[in-house]
């Protein structure tokens, strides 16, 4: 792995991880801005690479992004207690606080910059980009949010990351749809509770590892190199169980955290937003299928580009992630049950 040869980056990493855990636990919003800001100063130096030609404007469009909506948190904070406590007032802050952490976590209206910067990351720079750059604001906005605002937000994420995934062949900016996608569902997770969200958090974490390694692995950043390249059937039914449990299909793993929040929808007559859930779903599970069954069922009969040569102990962790798959999903049959 390119972070454990490289102390720098080893370095950088530490602090990345110490700096949420500056902004989830301290007791002032100017400490959680302190936090935020460390974050961001820690992760520039991961995504420089001098091997990459793109990583100096991805730096730079990553900076900007994130110092803009750094900039509005900040002045929210010395706005928040500084005016009357009037109803219309406090509403207008929620929702500038509200945008300015939806802006760091690439959500809707503020996702623009998120797929374009994916496309210039490595793979295991996109999984932190994914699943660990989003603990902050996600913890943040559990604290102080406008409910209607959010509902709102949410169902933008849900159509945005259903339809924008339809016709992208990069595999990094399919699985960037699918996290602003999956965004909308953990917002919606962490306004019910945060044990439900970190459960959430958590399985999408894994099921994101899981596909992330793969591509890694694999070397793979394309749709159509998963029918070029010559893979063998069990990684292809890995990819398979893994896309669909990230789809949501049951009785896979990715399931559960769904059908708790589809459950808890339809107890309190969200009848709406539980058909938007659902639709949206079906949308990204048929351009997951669609890869799929690509990836199985066309021959490619010229030369293929590469034969995979993967070293015996990952060929065990790939194992060992499709054996979890399986387990899970035997798992999870018995609790739908």
């Amino acid at each position: 792995m390119y972070f454990i040869n490289n102390s720098n980056k080893m370095f950088f990493l530490f602090i990345l991880f110490f700096s949420t855990f500056i902004s989830i636990s301290s007791n002032s919003w100017f400490g959680c801005w302190i936090g935020l800001e460390i974050n961001l100063l820690s992760f520039i130096p991961l995504i420089t690479n001098s091997n990459n030609l793109m990583s100096v404007e991805i730096s730079l469009k990553y900076f900007l992004t994130q110092s803009l909506a750094s900039i509005n948190f900040l002045f929210v904070i010395l706005i928040k207690f500084s005016l009357l406590k009037n109803f219309e007032m406090n509403n207008i802050i929620s929702m500038m606080m509200n945008s300015s952490l939806l802006m760091k976590m690439g959500s809707m209206p503020f996702h623009f910059w998120f797929p374009n910067i994916v496309e210039g990351l490595s793979w295991m720079n996109n999984f932190i980009l994914m699943t660990w750059q989003k603990i902050s604001p996600m913890i943040l906005l559990s604290y102080y949010f406008n409910k209607n605002f959010l509902i709102f937000m949410i169902i933008m994420n849900l159509f945005i990351g259903a339809l924008g995934g339809l016709n992208q062949t990069s595999l990094r900016k399919l699985m960037a749809f699918s996290s602003i996608n999956n965004l909308g569902w953990m917002i919606f997770s962490i306004m019910i509770s945060e044990n439900l969200w970190l459960f959430y958090f958590m399985i999408y974490s894994l099921m994101n590892f899981m596909m992330i390694f793969l591509f890694y692995m694999l070397n793979v950043y394309f749709i159509n190199q998963l029918f070029i390249n010559n893979m063998k059937i069990f990684i292809k039914l890995n990819l398979l169980i893994n896309f669909l449990s990230l789809g949501g299909l049951p009785p896979f793993l990715g399931f559960l955290p769904k059908w708790i929040i589809i459950n808890f929808l339809m107890i309190n007559k969200f009848y709406f937003l539980t058909f938007i859930f659902i639709m949206m779903s079906l949308i990204i599970i048929y351009y997951y299928i669609r890869i799929i069954y690509s990836s199985f069922m066309f021959n490619y009969f010229k030369m293929k580009w590469m034969n995979f040569f993967i070293k015996n102990n990952f060929m065990l962790l790939i194992n060992l992630f499709s054996f979890m798959s399986i387990m899970s999903m035997i798992l999870s049959t018995f609790i739908f049950m």
